[in-house]
């Protein structure tokens, strides 16, 4: 008998797939006008960065939120430019260091622990991913970190908060992510940084 569908995985993955098709196409828009003579004006650099970075978050999400079955892969160069689209011009930098070839259900795992760190790097930071042989390791540094310690009790907990919004939802999924790939997460949360690995 066959798993029950991820409905919400799915949905997502619709979602993702709609919008992605649009937003290039408003990208190309852009770059056509630029073409044009007398440059770049300053309210087409604004749209083509917001277009840019709304690309750089729906592919995020795509490997975040979507369907990612068992046999699934994503080279290392597809996480690098997701990432490296959504650091530029951001306030969190990333840096990225792992096998050429990993399991979606891996790097999705790695995507949903990344959005509980922004959340703790409100004032900006850098996050640095590495998987070796013996596992993952996240490491988020900042000057400043922001740590509600009622979501992060979640990420080592079975239960979720009754109170979770939907700008906490990753929060949730962790758990879940976890058990369905057979890990346990470890959280070492400092003045300035914030060790997870799994």
């Amino acid at each position: 008998m066959q798993d029950k569908p991820d409905l919400a995985a799915l949905i997502a993955s619709r979602i993702c797939h709609d919008l992605i098709s649009p937003i290039g196409a408003i990208g190309n828009g852009v770059e056509l006008l630029a073409m044009e003579p007398g440059g770049v004006r300053p309210e087409m650099a604004l749209i083509s960065e917001s277009v840019a970075n709304a690309n750089a978050r729906i592919r995020f999400f795509r490997v975040c939120f979507g369907q990612a079955t068992g046999d699934q892969r994503i080279a290392r160069s597809e996480v690098a430019a997701i990432l490296g689209d959504l650091g530029r011009g951001g306030r969190i930098g990333y840096a990225w260091t792992s096998p050429n070839d990993l399991a979606r259900r891996e790097v999705r795992l790695a995507f949903l622990l990344l959005q509980c760190l922004e959340s703790a790097l409100a004032y900006g930071g850098r996050i640095g991913v590495t998987r070796s042989d013996i596992g993952w390791t996240i490491l988020a540094e900042a000057p400043r970190l922001k740590v509600d310690p009622a979501l992060w009790e979640v990420l080592t907990e079975p239960r979720a908060p009754a109170e979770i919004g939907a700008n906490q939802v990753h929060f949730a999924l962790v758990p879940e992510e976890l058990a369905r790939q057979g890990r346990r997460l470890v959280t070492e949360i400092g003045a300035t940084t914030i060790r997870l690995t799994f």
